[in-house]
């Protein structure tokens, strides 16, 4: 399955300053515990965003750049779109898969995934990039939307998407 896994706020915002809105201790948790010894699929911002712009550990990383001359180490480099799909096909027919971000590739997959793992935090994060709303989106339809929690100073609620209508790659 190719499942995309992220953190909304209470606009459907996802970031700001190529940084996360919240530090989310409990969904940070979950973000790992899910897709440890999988493969995560993500554009390069997302890769140089995290601490010293080093792959996640215990799982394969697949990073396009659209820079030919931009090769990170200890990920797996594509450049482009359509060469990420086939590494999206062929890692997900053995396994699940997981798109980590940034905004534009969460929009360019969201038809090909066959789930959403959205973590919707209860505050405004003040964000400068979105996700698509889901629950306004007519092939999306929530199958689970857990008990709200608390994070820290924040209530989250972990909820699951289908798509109803995927693409084929």
């Amino acid at each position: 399955m190719i499942k995309s896994i992220l953190c909304v706020d209470n606009k459907y915002g996802i970031g700001k300053k190529n940084d996360l809105l919240f530090h989310l201790p409990v969904d940070m948790k979950y973000f790992r515990e899910t897709t440890r010894g999988h493969v995560v699929f993500m554009g390069e911002n997302t890769l140089l965003s995290f601490p010293g712009s080093k792959p996640l550990p215990k799982r394969i990383n697949v990073v396009l750049s659209q820079d030919v001359t931009h090769n990170y180490e200890g990920v797996e480099n594509v450049h482009t779109f359509e060469d990420f799909l086939n590494k999206m096909k062929e890692y997900s027919a053995k396994d699940d898969v997981f798109v980590i971000g940034g905004a534009s590739i969460y929009r360019q997959t969201l038809p090909y995934v066959d789930e959403v793992l959205l973590t919707k935090a209860d505050k405004d994060g003040g964000a400068e990039v979105f996700f698509v709303n889901l629950d306004e989106h007519p092939d999306f339809e929530c199958v689970d939307a857990g008990e709200p929690i608390m994070d820290g100073e924040i209530e989250i609620r972990f909820t699951r998407y289908i798509n109803k209508n995927k693409k084929s790659i």
